[in-house]
């Protein structure tokens, strides 16, 4: 789709509040063929994380500062924020280099996926229904930017010590830049490891959470421009997009606790997941979107593994 983009400059230059510029923001998107699903689910979530960021306004109070002025400068940034989202189909989170992740802004680069888990939905409902008490002992593998084991540490307060493991070095570079941003020195700690590799042996965690790469070889094929942004060793996990979760279930039972929960984010790939095994799983329940988080208990997962992965 062709879109004037001297006409949408000045139209942006044209505008003066925020919620003035946030309408015509989103008109621009809504006439474009850009895929959502960065960390907004349609064009006015695009447009207002675009003007809240330029303006300063921390996005859940955009809708108090409807009537901030904005300055020539901020429209002159937001008009080439709009080009560059439109033309290189590059995510907003990688523009701005924030990802909001459970209410929280993080540091987000091209070293890491952008945060939009609805494992999020579950941090902030404390687990509810899945763990038996809260956690004091935590591992997120798959780690990234951190939000999944931050937002844990931060819902759950000092009483909780998380590891946050990733086979990548540069994505625990962005990690400790989050735990630093959010004060988390004292309650997550990075782990350079392959899965469970160089995870403490004796450690026994009460929760591992993961949200691996799981996208299958078919889906991988077909994906929007956008996941191109994305580092590749994040998103595909083999033909079925299980390869990463099988490997986390067999070696969970030596790292879980007697009453410990694994909980793992297989998206779309669930369906080949209950395809593929004759197994009753247990799947989380979302209110707010997203799908295929399931969920075993040690015992569990080490009966799975015993009759599937051995």
């Amino acid at each position: 789709m062709s879109i004037d983009f001297d006409k949408v400059k000045a139209g942006i230059e044209s505008m003066r509040t925020a919620l003035d510029l946030e309408r015509f923001v989103m008109k621009a998107y809504d006439s474009s063929d850009i895929y959502y699903g960065h960390g907004s689910p349609d064009p006015l979530g695009e447009a207002e994380l675009t003007v809240s960021h330029v303006m300063g306004i921390q996005l859940p109070d955009l809708g108090h500062f409807a009537g901030a002025l904005s300055t020539p400068e901020e429209r002159d940034e937001i008009a080439a924020l709009v080009r560059r989202r439109i033309e290189e189909r590059i995510p907003l989170a990688y523009l701005t280099n924030t990802g909001w992740f459970c209410g929280f802004p993080f540091y987000v680069d091209e070293r890491v996926i952008v945060p939009r888990s609805p494992i999020g939905e579950l941090i902030q409902n404390g687990f509810e229904g899945i763990l038996p008490h809260d956690p004091e002992s935590v591992l997120d593998l798959c780690t990234g930017s951190g939000c999944i084991a931050i937002a844990t540490a931060l819902r759950y307060g000092q009483q909780v010590n998380v590891d946050a493991s990733d086979i990548s070095a540069e994505a625990l570079e962005v990690c400790g830049t989050n735990i630093e941003r959010f004060g988390c020195e004292e309650s997550v700690f990075p782990v350079l490891s392959d899965l469970y590799e160089n995870i403490d042996p004796s450690a026994r965690y009460d929760l591992i959470v993961s949200n691996p790469p799981y996208v299958d070889a078919e889906d991988l094929s077909d994906m929007p421009k956008e996941y191109s942004y994305e580092p590749k060793i994040a998103l595909g996990s083999g033909d079925d997009g299980l390869d990463i979760t099988r490997r986390i279930i067999r070696g969970a039972p030596e790292h879980l606790s007697d009453d410990g929960i694994l909980l793992i984010e297989v998206g779309n790939s669930v369906y080949n997941l209950m395809d593929q095994y004759d197994w009753d799983f247990h799947l989380a329940e979302l209110k707010n979107g997203g799908c295929g988080v399931f969920y075993m208990t040690r015992d569990e997962a080490e009966e799975f593994a015993g009759r599937f992965l051995a």
